[in-house]
């Protein structure tokens, strides 16, 4: 079986897939890639499996070398792509010759890239999902320098203009369309008023977990007391003590206390939050 060895591991790499759906009343998070157009593209540019592993980086990339010939792609957030020191395509399959060094470079706009790889990452799967989850502890461990990556056996070769449906850039402005509900009514309706209106930051304080704001109106509670716990979905925007809205990521825990003041439906908002880099304005719209 082919593989590749860890030389860099970045700041933060992790295997993931489409993630583990479904097992919620289990207590297990959904994870998966972030950035779901990002990651499909660099699988349908190799001919894999929709389904197949492929590296999640955040912000300075990651550095492999193949212990045997393959051929990877390198999507997401854009970057300078390297073979042995010599430049090469961004977002297009690139041949690795047996021996030769990927150096996948810093994120010059957005936070996450995707390297995928021809046969896909033959880790063990858990629970049907390779996806690496940070809040349980599932799935492969975080890269680190001298970890072995397998390689699955390659599949027909990849249908001409996989690559011809672009994606969009990283988001100056963060829009995210929110379905009000379950728990709007805990909050006052100048408050939710005013959501519509406010300009929050993506927090430094956001991981695969959840992104944070700060710096918008505070959403105030029209009630007092907590609410017992509840089951929490991808994109449900949770409203903490502090008043400053969270969306739920892949990662998010499947359950929750902290009444959720509507949900970003999954699509291009939650990829858009993939790439969204601290700073980033961030503003809530009326889903249609």
């Amino acid at each position: 079986m082919a593989e590749l060895l860890v030389v860099r591991p970045g700041a933060l790499t992790t295997v993931q897939d489409r993630g583990r759906p479904g097992y919620a009343h289990l207590g297990v998070p959904r994870s998966g890639a972030l950035d779901t157009a990002a990651y499909a593209l660099a699988n349908r540019l190799l001919g894999n499996p929709a389904d197949a592993a492929a590296l999640e980086t955040t912000l300075d990339g990651v550095g492999l070398r193949a212990l045997a010939a393959t051929t990877v792609a390198v999507t997401g957030a854009p970057c300078s792509v390297r073979v042995s020191g010599r430049p090469v395509a961004w977002g297009a399959p690139v041949r690795l010759p047996a021996g030769a060094e990927l150096e996948v470079g810093r994120a010059e706009s957005g936070l996450r890239g995707y390297v995928a790889v021809r046969g896909g990452l033959a880790v063990p799967p858990v629970l049907g999902s390779r996806s690496t989850d940070l809040l349980s502890g599932l799935g492969p461990p975080v890269l680190s320098a001298g970890m072995l990556l397998p390689v699955g056996p390659a599949g027909p070769d990849p249908a001409p203009g996989a690559d011809a449906c672009g994606l969009p850039g990283a988001p100056v402005e963060l829009l995210l369309p929110l379905c009000l509900g379950p728990r709007a009514d805990w909050f006052t309706g100048d408050s939710l008023s005013g959501l519509w209106r406010s300009a929050f930051r993506v927090s430094a304080r956001s991981n695969r977990i959840g992104l944070r704001t700060e710096a918008g109106a505070p959403l105030v509670r029209s009630r007092a007391g907590e609410l017992p716990s509840e089951g929490m979905v991808l994109g449900a925007v949770q409203v903490p003590p502090d008043g400053l809205p969270v969306v739920f990521l892949a990662d998010h825990p499947v359950t929750g206390g902290y009444p959720v003041v509507g949900v970003v439906p999954p699509g291009p908002a939650l990829d858009a939050a993939a790439q969204a880099r601290p700073g980033v304005p961030v503003r809530f719209t009326r889903a249609r």
